[in-house]
């Protein structure tokens, strides 16, 4: 086996450098997996391969027609896609070239896409369609740095009347200008890649905040080459897996799994779209995939709401096993952590084993058959959610870390992962509890500073290297660390108790199926309340069921019967919470919050203060005249 501290200590100083060898190593292995739609325009799509080799050479030729435009090391080029081969391709290209990528997710509107071209002095962007071409296009007055837009989808890279001459390109014409370019300078990639910097900048990534315009974190190229060789030292990973990536690339959680994959060689299937998941799944089959919490609280839903179809026996089949497995998994945990040996009593076993051929070994087959284990970051799953999925044998391995820290901090290790926790630091990361419980890291994956803003990167990150994550938390004596709430979320009520509304939305989550976004809200103030939003498909088929089929979303939540349904859970999560912790009084929102009005960022965390201000008017009802009981 590698040592651990050699691997890291001698990693490369880029992932650009890690690219070229993984390449040279296995020229012919198959790297990545993309549908591509059937050519009778209906039907399941087929699914296509690259090899390294042949990814190789897109990168080459990408990296290469950039320098063609004269885009120069250093110089910022902006991607905006969904997650797609193509994205990872080009990222891969903008690196080889020399230059740093900039991502913006696809949903961005035309003002904030304005803003951080311009705040990031991106030359070039790469844009996925028609639709992020006109973002741009009517904003161009204020982008007089962007030379150059090069268009994915080939249909879609037509040149406006009053476009600049060569200010439009496809992605296939920028491809073909590096081929030309490499036939001129056959060394020219080689030659940027080897003359790249640890401390080069590699990527800047804009968080999506939630008031204010976001800021650009700086990422080197040494936080990638880090986070990949950190991945491939847990062993959480091998050359054998398949690995089914939708996650945004545009955010810290999804790039960096693809820097995880060029150290370890496995393959990746890339399919962006979320609403494909559950068709995908089967035909990928794969062995390892990393999800945020509100996928698995889908699939929890949609089970259940699957078996409350099935009938009232069906229903009741369903929560006996939901409560065994969350029983197998808390005591082949507990003897685990005791014993070294994940043992449970006979009668659980066997309990265990009729529960899995009625419930589990479905669920299993759903997600593909073949899964091994599945990372959870970017918010935290519910501890009884995460023990039925463990329990019904798809592991959840939770992990932490934020943009400013490349998104890979912490990770649940293998056989030996806590529900509850977010796991160990990853080999080479320094963590310490600061007096008020703030979780403060130092490493090589932490961020060179939010760009050009000064001030605020002297308000997080110390000069002997300590970033500030203003997220609470514990650490177990060997090491665990438990996230207790992000620190400027904890709530205070007027009595002076503190309250961590992600523990109490947590238990919600796990008990109500109806439930897809909650969020209490309590501070300074007398009482908890909470703002629900409702699974939209759960409802309508328990509507369906209690005379209210065909009438809208709406219509349904405002029914007097819904309210009565959800009341229910109320008292049930109440009983299990401190006084000053229930939700006395809850409002049921008329629509699910979304990306589209800001109220959900692209990784499906809830922005709070966004959230609480459009829903003023619900808070303010719930506290109006009301004294504490």
């Amino acid at each position: 086996m590698t040592d651990t501290h050699t691997l890291i200590d001698n990693r490369p100083p880029s992932v650009a450098s890690l690219f070229l060898e993984r390449v040279a190593a296995t020229p012919d292995a198959e790297a990545f997996r993309h549908p591509v739609p059937p050519a009778s325009g209906s039907g399941p799509d087929d699914w296509k391969s690259l090899t390294w080799n042949d990814a190789a050479q897109r990168v080459y030729a990408t990296a290469a027609g950039l320098m063609a435009l004269g885009v120069r090391p250093e110089e910022r080029v902006a991607l905006a896609a969904a997650t797609r081969v193509e994205w990872i391709l080009a990222d891969l290209g903008v690196l080889c070239s020399g230059a740093a990528t900039t991502t913006v997710y696809p949903s961005t509107n035309a003002e904030e896409t304005a803003f951080i071209l311009s705040d990031s002095g991106s030359r070039v962007l790469i844009a996925e369609d028609a639709a992020q071409l006109d973002k741009v296009r009517e904003r161009r007055a204020d982008l007089p740095g962007l030379a150059h837009v090069v268009v994915i989808e080939e249909a879609d890279a037509r040149p406006a009347e009053d476009d600049p001459e060569g200010w439009v390109l496809s992605l296939a014409d920028l491809e073909k200008r590096g081929a030309a370019y490499l036939e001129a300078h056959p060394d020219c990639v080689t030659e940027r890649v080897a003359a790249l910097r640890a401390d080069q900048l590699a990527t800047l990534i804009y968080t999506s905040g939630t008031t204010g315009r976001p800021k650009g974190v700086r990422l080197a190229h040494d936080c990638w080459s880090y986070m990949a060789r950190a991945i491939q030292a847990t062993g959480m990973v091998t050359a054998e897996d398949v690995q089914y990536l939708w996650l945004p690339l545009a955010h810290v959680f999804g790039k960096v799994l693809t820097a995880g994959q060029i150290s370890v060689g496995h393959v990746i299937a890339v399919d962006g779209r979320v609403d494909k998941i559950i068709e995908n799944l089967p035909v990928v089959r794969p062995t390892y995939m990393a999800a945020v919490p509100r996928i698995f609280e889908k699939v929890y839903n949609g089970v259940a709401a699957k078996a409350r179809e099935g009938g009232a026996a069906k229903y009741k089949i369903f929560h006996w096993a939901a409560g065994v497995a969350r029983e197998y998994a808390k005591v082949s945990q507990d003897t685990f952590r005791r014993t070294g040996n994940a043992s449970v009593p006979f009668a659980l076993a066997a309990k265990h084993k009729v529960a899995d051929t009625l419930v589990f070994a479905k669920l299993r087959a759903a997600f593909g058959g073949r899964l091994r284990a599945a990372v959870s970051g970017s918010a935290a799953l519910a501890p009884e959610i995460g023990y039925f999925f463990a329990g019904a044998g798809i592991h959840i391995l939770e992990g932490y870390g934020l943009t400013e820290s490349s998104a890979a901090s912490f990770v649940n290790p293998g056989e030996a992962y806590r529900i509850g926790t977010v796991g160990k630091p990853l080999p080479g990361t320094e963590v310490r509890i600061a007096e008020d419980g703030e979780i403060l890291l130092r490493g090589p994956g932490i961020m060179q500073g939010y760009h050009g803003l000064e001030a605020q990167t002297a308000e997080v990150l110390e000069s002997d290297g300590w970033f500030h994550t203003g997220d609470i938390g514990e650490l177990s004596a060997d090491g665990y660390l438990r996230l207790t709430d992000r620190k400027k979320d904890l709530i205070k009520t007027s009595g002076g108790k503190y309250i961590a509304p992600a523990e109490v939305e947590g238990r919600f989550k796990a008990v109500c199926p109806f439930i897809s976004h909650i969020l209490v809200h309590g501070a300074n103030r007398n009482f908890c309340t909470a703002l629900i939003a409702l699974d939209e498909p759960t409802l309508l088929t328990w509507a369906a069921e209690h005379g209210m089929g065909g009438r809208p979303y709406a219509e349904v939540v405002a029914d007097k019967r819904t309210r009565e349904l959800i009341d229910g859970y109320v008292e049930q999560v109440n009983e299990g919470l401190q006084r000053w912790q229930q939700v006395r009084k809850f409002r049921l929102l008329p629509r699910d919050l979304d990306i589209e009005h800001g109220e959900v960022t692209p990784s499906l965390k809830v922005k709070r203060p966004v959230v609480e201000r459009a829903f003023k008017d619900l808070l303010d009802e719930m506290y109006a005249g009301a004294r504490e009981a």
